[in-house]
């Protein structure tokens, strides 16, 4: 743990506090793509196999605890919440997402570090997180007019993986033998996805104008 590491989950953990707020008071979910939701869930259901089997820290069950959850929780408001459904875009969010899931899954019996079940399905969520935004900007791209909460969702969400890329660089110069290859090209891989949408959001900030995405 370091404090690039910490600062990294508190903002992916914001990220998902402030689309629950959205969620929950608003009664909303407008500009949110279902479609990127569904592939968290997958990523997260898949990655923490090992959350009844290997303890590592009372933060890190606590931590998984809270992602599986609350993935899973904002899929089921999308879903069949009677208000929050109301407002889902299916004409805009119609993103093929489940043409992601297969070449990951493909790529991670290829490339990975061990063969075993958790091993490969941990591969498949590292491999899939990187491209699950990608409805969501493209969600995004389609409306152009997005909400302030939306945005700080997207931002915050992107900036997590900024800060986990400060935290492998840390890691490197200072724990010895520290190499990930395959989180660390899919990491950054999932950061430049985002490039693009920080420009326009930086932008919107620094001039204090509504936030708009180029078609």
């Amino acid at each position: 743990m370091n404090a690039f590491r910490l600062a990294g989950d508190m903002t992916h953990l914001i990220s998902v506090l402030v689309l629950l707020l959205k969620i929950h008071t608003i009664k909303s979910c407008a500009g949110v793509s279902l479609k990127t939701q569904e592939l968290y869930a997958l990523v997260f259901a898949t990655r923490y196999l090992d959350i009844f089997t290997d303890f590592i820290s009372l933060y890190n069950t606590v931590m998984k605890l809270i992602f599986l959850g609350s993935s899973f929780s904002i899929v089921w408001y999308m879903r069949h919440h009677k208000l929050v459904r109301r407002s889902y875009d299916r004409d805009h969010d119609t993103f093929r997402h489940q043409f992601l899931v297969l070449p990951c899954l493909i790529l991670a019996l290829l490339i990975h570090e061990q063969f075993t079940f958790k091993e490969v399905l941990w591969t498949f969520s590292i491999y899939l997180e990187a491209v699950a935004i990608l409805p969501q900007l493209v969600l995004l791209q389609r409306t152009r007019n997005i909400d302030n909460l939306t945005g700080q969702y997207a931002f915050f969400l992107g900036a997590y993986r900024s800060l986990y890329i400060l935290n492998w660089i840390y890691r490197y110069f200072t724990e010895p033998h520290y190499v990930h290859w395959i989180t660390w090209i899919s990491g950054f891989v999932q950061t430049l996805l985002y490039a693009d949408f920080f420009y326009y959001y930086l932008n919107s900030w620094k001039n204090n104008v509504k936030l708009t995405l180029p078609a």
